[in-house]
């Protein structure tokens, strides 16, 4: 099986996979030069050198290139201390020259040689005499890179209805597809506001448990469902509560309703599922 090192290059991104050649002794947090499509760059080793199946590996390994020195450490401190004027410098020029960009982000790659401005817009954008005059301010090569709603969101930061900080920023290394049908199986109101985040994309949390509720739910009786009590009463099911795993009855007598553990009843007849009526 093929050896790697998992590197990660910001804190809470993706980590990774890179050939550690001859060394043997990358621990984790030990800062690393490594090899990229876009050239050297220093990141930190998130995961130790390990054997993996080479089914996890796509295309050909970069390799690590050496142990980051204290020059390199040195430099990336100076260049990262910079970024915050590169920020409004950029920001002030895009405002000067009429690029409808929203600037996000500078990043400096660790020797100074190339630095990353990340952007939001609302549609494609002519940006090349904004990255000339941006080159000869700061007499370095420029990139510019357009982000989505949800990555937008991760760089500002925030907090989310539930009081904590974003998930994407504070632990979420990867965005997953998130659908509506997530929160229709957690029986969740389906208006926008209630369920998007501050990026105005579905929440990323109606995924997290969203498998739970699928298993659970395929035990419990579905909705207008008959069944019958332990005491022998006939009753309609009107709800479900999955997280409890109690059903909410309709009984006969009296038209009352109860709620019952869904193990405590015995299903008569099932509801027919709900099908979607295909135009003739």
């Amino acid at each position: 099986m093929p050896r790697i090192v998992g590197v990660r290059f910001r804190p809470v991104t993706k980590v990774y996979y890179f050939d550690p050649g001859s060394f043997k002794d990358l621990e984790t947090d030990t800062r690393v030069i490594v090899e990229t499509a876009r050239g050297l760059e220093l990141g930190t080793v998130a995961q130790a050198i390990r054997d993996i199946p080479k089914s996890e590996i796509k295309g050909k390994l970069k390799r690590v290139v050496r142990k980051a020195t204290p020059v390199d450490l040195i430099q990336a401190e100076e260049y990262n201390s910079q970024e915050a004027a590169a920020l409004e410098k950029c920001n002030e020029l895009a405002k000067e020259m009429e690029v409808p960009i929203k600037i996000l982000n500078a990043d400096y790659c660790f020797d100074g040689s190339r630095l990353l401005f990340s952007f939001a817009a609302e549609q494609r954008v002519d940006f090349r005499d904004l990255v000339k005059k941006l080159s000869h301010s700061f007499e370095t090569r420029i990139e510019m890179k357009q982000v989505g709603a949800r990555d937008e969101t991760k760089i500002l930061d925030g907090y989310g209805r539930c009081g904590r900080r974003l998930c994407c920023s504070s632990w979420l290394t990867e965005f997953h597809p998130v659908s509506i049908r997530m929160a229709k199986q957690q029986g969740l109101p389906l208006a926008p506001a209630e369920i998007s985040g501050l990026c105005g994309r579905l929440l990323c949390c109606l995924a997290y448990e969203n498998e739970q509720y699928v298993e659970i739910k395929k035990g419990l009786p579905r909705v207008n469902s008959q069944v019958k009590t332990a005491q022998g009463v006939v009753a309609v099911v009107r709800g479900l509560n999955v997280i409890k795993e109690t059903v909410l009855l309709e009984t006969e007598e009296n038209d009352t309703y109860i709620e019952v553990p869904a193990d405590e009843v015995e299903l008569i007849k099932n509801a027919p599922k709900n099908r979607k009526q295909k135009n003739k």
